[in-house]
């Protein structure tokens, strides 16, 4: 079975999202700007198939996605996708298969398969009306950072990224990087995640994206990005702050639910990527879920 994969293009992003978006998903990785921004670390190629998206990953394994689309037509799509497998010689993977794709699989296909649930790359999913009001004892230690930024630096104020701002969030970014000692020059995935960063304050109008900055005494000292990821939730896709600046990280979190997600009930700060301190931070805003997502292979 022939599939004409090829690598997704700027241009295909109305088509590729109207494909995400007509499941609803909840996964950070169902959205146009991930596959596109990251396909550089993470190759991938996508095709149409009888009305649904099929994303293919290369590397040293090639894996599928589930494809989007039609539910009708899974079984089928999916079905091609195996003979694809099979037509080049390789073992059929899927990779990012979230706990209700994987209940589609085992209905249309019982027993065939096994999952794997990759603790590392589950999204952080959070109520939107608790991050923005940060109340209850839960969240007094965010509350008290937010507290002592406005004591610290009363002549703070929130603004949304434009033209006219977004060259200093480049700055910032840089900025960013020297603050944490990083080399980029060594660290192929830094070096990756800065350039992601960049092109997302490059394209956003482009990719339809929302950015918001936080300015201290004249200078932008953090800054987030995000879009709607499905009907009731956004998603926060990079967000950069100065860690001299105590409690910057928690401001500029709290002001973009409050000025950019009005609307949604939901919140998806994707996942910690197995970094223990960034997983300890996520936690202790305790999410209301996790979008489980792991390997599937033949049972």
């Amino acid at each position: 079975m022939a599939i004409d994969f090829r690598e997704p293009q700027l241009r295909d992003r109305d088509l590729i999202d109207h494909y995400y978006r007509s499941v609803e998903s909840k996964s950070c990785e169902d959205c146009f700007v991930n596959l596109y921004l990251w396909k550089h670390m993470y190759p991938t190629e996508f095709a149409i198939v009888d009305d649904m998206m099929v994303i293919r990953s290369l590397g040293e394994h090639h894996s599928y996605r589930f494809p989007k689309g039609p539910k009708e037509n899974a079984k089928g799509v999916l079905e091609k996708m195996m003979e694809h497998a099979a037509g080049e010689g390789r073992e059929f993977r899927m990779i990012v298969i979230t706990p209700e794709e994987f209940a589609m699989l085992e209905e249309m296909f019982p027993g065939k398969f096994k999952i794997e649930y990759e603790r590392d790359i589950a999204d952080y999913v959070y109520e939107r009306e608790k991050l923005a009001s940060l109340s209850g004892k839960k969240y007094h230690g965010q509350k008290n950072h937010v507290n002592k930024f406005l004591r610290t630096y009363p002549d703070w104020q929130y603004e949304k990224i434009t033209d006219d701002n977004v060259e200093e969030c480049f700055q910032m970014a840089l900025k960013w990087r020297d603050i944490q000692g990083y080399d980029d020059t060594v660290d192929a995935e830094l070096h990756t995640e800065l350039g992601v960063t960049m092109n997302e304050l490059r394209l956003m109008k482009e990719l339809h994206l929302t950015g918001g900055a936080l300015r201290v005494n004249g200078e932008i000292v953090a800054f987030t990005i995000g879009e709607p990821l499905c009907s009731d939730t956004f998603v926060a896709h990079v967000e950069k702050a100065r860690t001299d600046i105590e409690g910057a990280y928690t401001m500029i979190m709290q002001q973009f639910v409050l000025h950019e997600m009005d609307g949604f009930t939901y919140v998806n700060r994707e996942d910690d990527t197995g970094d223990e301190g960034l997983r300890q931070a996520k936690e202790a805003l305790h999410p209301a879920m996790m979008i489980q997502k792991g390997l599937v292979t033949m049972a």
